[in-house]
């Protein structure tokens, strides 16, 4: 059987990261790296051992000995590039948040749609096999509340993708996605958003929390920030069981659970079985299988999402 092959969109640490898992994994192989400098294209392709690389996106994913594009960019070039590698009949695992702009990321999940064309947001949280078992565990009982934050202090850079608005930048879109996330994924959409924060001078949030209201009292506290250090954890709890996650909690290395007739259980991650390896592994099993999306991370979530933390973002003064 042959490898299953990646051409990686990007350069920076995420695809250096995101390319290691991939070139760890048995029967895949980094074929490609295409980025807008050929020269950081060949430095990385070297690292990866890919035999070609491209100085522009465009070509990395009109190349045909490709079956997946991984899009690494920032996030406002997610669409260009989706585009380009849907256009050419490619799958594509797409860094989160999947867009900058809810209007993006709808005009890319039709595109993939109308050709038929796998496409996922890579939320490799939610491929986190410590995770997976917090959403899968029936001993809960009902899930009443998740809090959760990640915050750390940025240096302001107007320049930098964090905090410049042409590249997408803000503590949601980049930070508040895990937090956010995790709601969404243990209790779904709330049916109420309350959310304060604070503006950076390019514009951009630089801080936010709120809370996600649900039906008969449930919720969810979050909090995103780029001007402090947070604990990066979380908690859930359920009617019969607690799940406390250890910084950081979107890829916890260990986890703990307890409840009121149960000794604590400690569940500790294996290393290679981590949520790079789960998302690009689903990524070759759908190939493999026809399918078109995920059932982990499916498309209208990753829609929601983005209007969730539009919502969020309209809310900051």
């Amino acid at each position: 059987m042959r490898d299953f092959t990646w051409g990686i969109a990007a350069t920076g640490g995420i695809a250096r990261t995101v390319g290691a898992a991939i070139v760890a994994e048995p029967g895949m192989r980094v074929a490609a790296v295409g980025s807008r400098s050929l020269a950081r294209a060949r430095a990385l392709a070297a690292t990866l051992e890919a035999e070609s690389a491209y100085g522009s996106y465009e070509e990395l994913c009109a190349d045909p000995g490709m079956d997946a594009i991984y899009v690494a960019t920032p996030h406002a070039q997610h669409l260009q590039v989706a585009e380009a590698a849907i256009a050419a009949g490619k799958a594509v695992l797409c860094e989160k948040p999947l867009a900058a702009t809810v209007q993006d990321a709808e005009k890319m999940v039709r595109l993939a749609r109308e050709a038929g064309v796998f496409l996922m947001e890579a939320m490799w949280m939610r491929f986190n096999p410590l995770v997976r078992r917090i959403a899968d565990d029936p001993r809960f009982g009902e899930i009443r509340s998740v809090q959760a934050s990640f915050g750390f202090a940025a240096p302001y850079d107007p320049a930098h993708r964090l905090w410049a608005p042409e590249l997408g930048g803000g503590a949601l879109l980049d930070l508040g996605i895990y937090p956010f996330g995790l709601a969404q994924l243990l209790l779904g959409m709330p049916s109420g958003l309350r959310v304060t924060g604070s503006l950076a001078p390019s514009g951009v949030d630089a801080e936010a929390a709120g809370v996600l209201l649900y039906p008969g009292g449930r919720h969810a506290l979050v909090a995103a920030s780029l001007l402090g250090n947070y604990p990066n954890q979380a908690s859930v709890v359920g009617t019969q069981m607690r799940a406390d996650l250890q910084a950081p909690f979107w890829a916890p290395q260990r986890i703990v659970l307890t409840g009121p007739s149960m000794e604590p259980e400690e569940h500790v991650l294996d290393p290679a079985d981590n949520g790079y390896a789960g998302e690009i592994r689903e990524v070759r099993a759908a190939v493999a299988e026809g399918r078109t999306e995920s059932s982990i991370m499916p498309l209208d979530e990753s829609l929601a999402m983005m209007g969730l933390l539009a919502d969020a973002r309209r809310q900051i003064a």
